[in-house]
């Protein structure tokens, strides 16, 4: 029987002056612009629009998982080396299983464009049936993340991450998304493709 589960994804913006209406969130909205053009499949969404405090971060991811069952939480902010950067503690505190891989490729996709990319502590983790990805703030960098590093002709030279998402959606909640491929091309086995 195919599992045709909507997916759920929880977008969370980390900011202080953003959630203080300092100025306007600009994270949430190029996730879900992202989303909408390389996702096939329809998708929910929870949005979440926060300071950078720990306990915060941590009960909102908390709820986005347990309470509101999102299969996938992307957040955007507070990845970096600053004292008020703390998305990635409160990420690693209430993970269950830390996934390195995620986190490897996004410095490795950033390094492409900034040798900066080495201060980023961006993570992914499992908690529950749930992926968690820490992504950088600014949407041009959310983009190349997410889609990898194409040439002038648009072929892939360094692939993002969200290659990898759909497959390990797939693992952990048998849920099936895929992508288009011209935007990013989802891997999976072929024993593993409906």
């Amino acid at each position: 029987m195919l599992n045709k589960q909507k997916l759920k994804v929880g977008l969370v913006s980390v900011s202080d002056r953003a959630s203080q209406g300092v100025y306007a969130d600009q994270g949430i909205p190029a996730l879900q612009s992202w989303l909408e053009k390389a996702l096939i499949d329809e998708f929910d969404v929870e949005v979440r629009l926060i300071p950078d405090e720990q306990p915060l971060i941590e009960q909102t991811l908390v709820d986005l998982v347990d309470n509101q069952h999102c299969h996938l939480v992307l957040t955007t902010g507070g990845t970096g080396p600053a004292k008020r950067d703390v998305t990635p503690d409160a990420t690693l505190a209430i993970a269950d299983r830390e996934m390195p891989g995620f986190g490897e490729q996004m410095r490795q996709v950033s390094l492409q464009f900034v040798p900066t990319a080495i201060l980023s502590r961006q993570v992914g983790v499992i908690r529950g049936e749930s992926l968690i990805l820490n992504l950088p703030g600014q949407p041009k960098a959310i983009q190349e993340t997410l889609e990898g590093v194409k040439d002038e002709n648009g072929k892939t030279i360094v692939k993002g991450v969200f290659s990898a998402v759909p497959y390990c959606l797939q693992l952990l909640s048998e849920i099936y998304i895929d992508t288009h491929s011209s935007v990013c091309e989802s891997f999976r086995p072929k024993s593993a493709r409906r």
